[in-house]
């Protein structure tokens, strides 16, 4: 992947906003993520590399839903129906007699002919006869054959992130594995002469690195392999050589701090000289400062060294971009939740404001800004509500987007 074409020209171009940048990221992205195929027990949360169709139907033949009693509704007359026959999960249905029933159980073939269940509870038996309840339709109580799912229909498409429920479905159609992308490896740097890895002594004038480890966690939630590379000091030459080094071992690399337009912010300029800078600076609250491009073919993403600017980019634009490598569907519109506060903001800039929820007096969840502090205000809060570019203003009980924090 070369963008050396997109480079930024020396009058720096107006912030992108954000569905424009993704559009230009997937536009350039191939999808790298080879293909494997896993048992089902190792698939989940691996992304599903082909579509997988029915082998089979679901449920494979016609079955009772619940513990009753089978007959063929024109059979019945309002008088009792004699038992004629027992049929347990598992066993063969023998046909049913004209005139009569049959005694069933749930997942228990429907014996040729039987069109109804009648619930156990909801009956009478005397003397090796049922009486049924009055009012049963057609059909009640059963399970037809490829109501769940037809034989060679799509069962789980493309592109989806497997979860339990997905690994359901498989097994019950037979299947014993499935086709995944592999996971990303991706290269992971702190950036800048002030920041100490976290438990090593602080300088005067040093900080923690909390952008690594909180970048670790949200790329092994998103099931990628994060390879945590250090810190790149403010030196020129030792982030053009360490680029080139990871660019060798990853399919992503990701920085954070250092694409600003500082003296000391070297990392855009290595990535600019080493493959290309495609994306510079966003229409984004937090998170301007953000770069896409490439280090000698592998993609790169420039994350701000703000914590909290960092933690919104990473969920705005390095999970889409991982997404995207990763062979994986782009994400669903996000829930709504209602307004309990008021605001204005600027117009052609997305916003994400740190909210908590509660519950409002009719049930529904509230959003309320989260305790400030710059992190202390992010661990406190539930999520982000998504502000868009063409929003103006907020009032109470106005339908806002709602991010929830990735868990784990």
């Amino acid at each position: 992947m070369s963008l050396r074409s997109c480079d930024a020209p020396a009058n720096e171009p107006a912030p992108m906003r954000v569905a424009d940048a993704l559009a230009l990221i997937r536009g350039r992205l191939p999808i790298s993520a080879g293909v494997e195929r896993l048992i089902l027990g190792e698939a989940a949360g691996r992304i599903l590399a082909q579509d997988v169709f029915a082998p089979l139907s679901l449920p494979p033949f016609d079955n009772s839903a619940v513990d009753g009693y089978a007959f063929r509704l024109d059979d019945w007359g309002g008088a009792p129906l004699p038992v004629a026959a027992r049929v347990p999960a598992g066993a063969s249905a023998p046909a049913i007699p004209p005139g009569g029933a049959v005694r069933i159980f749930t997942g228990a073939p429907l014996p040729p002919g039987a069109d109804t269940v009648a619930m156990q509870e909801d009956v009478h038996v005397e003397g090796g006869a049922v009486r049924l309840p009055e009012g049963l339709t057609r059909g009640a109580n059963c399970r037809r054959a490829g109501e769940d799912v037809r034989a060679g229909n799509l069962a789980v498409p493309a592109g989806r992130r497997l979860g339990a429920r997905d690994i359901a479905l498989a097994a019950a159609l037979g299947l014993r594995e499935l086709p995944v992308r592999h996971r990303l490896r991706v290269g992971l740097f702190s950036t800048g002469d002030e920041v100490t890895a976290t438990g090593d002594g602080l300088a005067p004038s040093g900080i923690h690195d909390a952008n690594g480890p909180m970048l670790t966690a949200l790329l092994a939630r998103w099931g990628a392999i994060p390879l945590q590379l250090g810190i790149l000091r403010d030196d020129p030459a030792i982030v053009t050589r360490r680029l080139a080094e990871a660019a060798s071992g990853c399919d992503l690399i990701v920085t954070s701090g250092g694409v600003s337009v500082g003296e000391e912010d070297h990392v855009r300029a290595a990535v600019g000289g080493a493959g290309g800078i495609a994306l510079w600076r966003l229409a984004i609250k937090p998170g301007r400062p953000l770069a896409f491009g490439d280090v000698g073919g592998t993609p790169f993403v420039g994350l701000p060294g703000n914590p909290g600017a960092a933690y919104v980019t990473a969920l705005a634009i390095l999970l889409p971009v991982l997404l995207h490598l990763g062979g994986g569907a782009e994400e669903a519109p996000l829930p709504l939740v209602r307004s309990g506060f008021a605001m204005t903001k600027r117009l052609g800039r997305r916003e994400y404001l740190r909210v908590c929820l509660r519950t409002g007096d009719d049930g529904l969840s509230v959003a309320m800004p989260a305790p400030t502090g710059a992190l202390s205000g992010l661990a406190a809060s539930d999520g982000f509500a998504e502000l868009h570019e063409d929003c103006e203003a907020i009032r109470p009980g106005d339908l806002l987007p709602f991010r929830a924090h990735p868990l784990g």
